[in-house]
């Protein structure tokens, strides 16, 4: 397997990607290294709404805004090397404005300035075939290990750090984990099925080894479009906003989400892709049920495996709303309602179509057959105040059931 060095960039493209999965991209980012591509995940912020909005149309997806903007600041830094330096734009490419995405960024792109960046695609809808960035078996490869890994660190953390007794034990926790699985990651090593399925059981026990406060603060589900619900960029640091009003927040993993896309996606496909895809349910299905396992085991939440999650949101949504999030909002609406979470929040961002008739057309008729439960949404956009989207989280936090 190809061994990255992470500052042996000299001879590569400079791929410039935008923040997007806060979580898990400290080691998603090495499925981006190969021998043409030294990957750079953007954590700039200052600025980039408003240098989004100078290039995008402010009746664009919010996501997009955010992401040209972040990518156009870091053009225009001086950082990087413009003659070598590509953008990539990782999107579903489903019916939707994140289809327009690519199409949109190069416009931006340009009008910024920078003809001479090439922008890249990553889906798996076969747009933009030209400009797809070709991937390479390695990359899949350390990909799959970096979702996992990411989604069970994730989940540990967002539950620990809330009600931890000595303040700083769990990031510390989550740090030493990243530098383990970073290694492992760079050099190739350790990267089997059976080797991860021990790690899910080793990182669990090692976070249940951190004294936690009684009773346990009030746990948050956290649902929604996959770019608001993921990037503290896009929900303006939501879960550290529930954090300091005494919650927990719940942000299901990003493993249930690559399974959904899957799953709603077959009958799109031909026979030979059917059956790869349902390989791969099979395969992710298998380390999903292990680290959940793992974490039940050390006595931590989590949401159903998927497939029996999809069995018990049957009824509460319609399965033919697969476009973008589709009904992967409802379903883990309802798995948070019915399993110990019974507070959720909704995140999308405003004139969201999927979200806005897959998501929010779904609430009332949930919360009508799920009375148990609290659903409050709210909407983000560059013209939106923050001040509302953090009372409508309040009034979430302060409702009694």
């Amino acid at each position: 397997m190809y061994k990255i060095r992470e500052n042996a960039d000299r001879e590569k493209c400079i791929l410039l990607i935008p923040a997007m999965l806060d979580a898990h991209f400290p080691l998603l980012k090495y499925a981006f290294y190969s021998k043409n591509y030294h990957p750079v995940i953007l954590k700039n912020e200052k600025d980039i709404t408003d240098i989004g909005l100078k290039y995008v149309n402010n009746d664009m997806c919010y996501p997009i805004i955010l992401n040209a903007g972040q990518m156009i600041a870091a053009l225009q830094s001086g950082k990087y090397d413009l003659n070598r330096t590509k953008l990539l734009m990782p999107t579903a490419g489903d019916a939707c404005r994140g289809s327009n995405y690519l199409h949109v960024l190069k416009a931006a792109v340009r009008k910024a300035g920078f003809p001479q960046a090439q922008v890249l695609s990553l889906n798996i809808q076969g747009l933009e075939k030209g400009e797809q960035m070709k991937l390479e078996p390695d990359m899949v490869w350390r990909a799959l290990f970096g979702l996992f890994y990411g989604d069970i660190l994730m989940l540990l953390l967002n539950q620990v750090r809330p009600n931890e007794v000595h303040k700083g034990e769990a990031q510390k926790k989550w740090k030493k984990w990243i530098r383990i699985l970073a290694y492992d990651l760079r050099e190739g090593k350790h990267l089997t099925i059976s080797r991860m399925k021990q790690n899910f059981i080793r990182i669990a026990s090692d976070f249940s080894k951190i004294e936690l406060v009684k009773p346990r603060k009030q746990r948050i589900g956290i649902v929604g479009e996959i770019y608001i619900k993921y990037c503290h960029l896009g929900n303006w640091d939501m879960i550290r906003f529930l954090e300091k009003n005494n919650c927990e927040s719940h942000t299901n993993g990003l493993s249930w989400y690559a399974m959904y896309y899957i799953d709603s996606h077959l009958s799109d496909v031909n026979k030979i892709e059917q059956a790869a895809y349902r390989i791969g349910l099979k395969l992710f299905g298998s380390l999903q049920r292990s680290m959940i396992a793992a974490m039940r085991q050390y006595g931590f939440y989590s949401m159903e495996e998927f497939q029996v999650m999809k069995k018990e949101a049957d009824g509460y949504v319609n399965w033919t709303y697969r476009t973008g999030d589709g009904w992967l909002i409802g379903a883990e609406m309802v798995g948070h309602i019915l399993h110990d979470c019974k507070k959720v929040l909704a995140v999308q961002p405003f004139g969201c179509m999927p979200n806005h008739i897959c998501g929010r057309g779904l609430y009332p008729s949930i919360q009508q057959k799920l009375p148990e439960g609290r659903i409050v949404s709210a909407d983000v956009d560059s013209g939106s105040s923050k001040l509302n989207v953090y009372n409508r989280a309040r009034m979430l936090v302060d409702m009694h059931i």
